[in-house]
């Protein structure tokens, strides 16, 4: 295993669909991207960092778009592809996992933002190559041996928080319950 020191170039791969279901279905709450990849980097030099999306036909994602451009994050965009009865698929698997090996060779730790276990051998592949392979993802739905073959997993819940941004609705309602709880 490869020890985490300030010296190390990362490169930063977030794998948004994943991570949006997750804090949507865990904590009906969104994801503060920026800090998000603030913790992956960990004090060390950040060579990229990647946002893996899917365009939809409305485009009312474009704002979100603009917004990890604008705190230093490349997005990498597919259509979200629409079959026959009604079924839409959306998956970026594949690309991530190319785009990580050809980086790779310019840096010395790969940061996956995913709970995915498909990314199992990703990981493994890798840390075969001397490479320091960590994960950053909500336990709750991260594939258990994805957290088992990383150096190290980051636990989102840990600092639910930090990491999660809730709307002004939401606030008060849990405020609401709070009280009522108290009484």
């Amino acid at each position: 295993m490869l020890i985490k020191h300030s010296g190390q170039r990362v490169a930063v791969f977030l794998d948004v669909q994943n991570l949006y279901h997750s804090a949507k279905h865990l904590y009906d709450a969104r994801v503060d991207f920026d800090k998000v990849v603030k913790e992956a980097v960990s004090k060390r030099n950040l060579i990229r960092a990647l946002a893996y999306v899917i365009k939809t036909k409305t485009g009312e994602e474009k704002a979100f778009f603009e917004a990890l451009t604008n705190i230093g994050i490349e997005i990498r965009v597919k259509e979200l592809q629409e079959f026959h009865g009604g079924l839409k698929k959306g998956d970026w698997d594949v690309g991530l996992a190319v785009d990580a090996i050809r980086i790779s060779s310019g840096i010395d730790a790969v940061v996956l933002v995913t709970g995915d276990g498909d990314f199992i051998p990703l990981v493994e592949y890798l840390k075969n190559r001397g490479k320091r392979g960590e994960v950053v993802a909500f336990e709750r739905s991260a594939s258990s041996r994805l957290k088992e073959v990383a150096d190290e997993f980051i636990n989102l819940e840990n600092s639910k928080k930090k990491f999660l941004l809730t709307s002004s609705k939401q606030k008060r309602s849990t405020g609401k319950k709070k009280r009522n709880d108290a009484q």
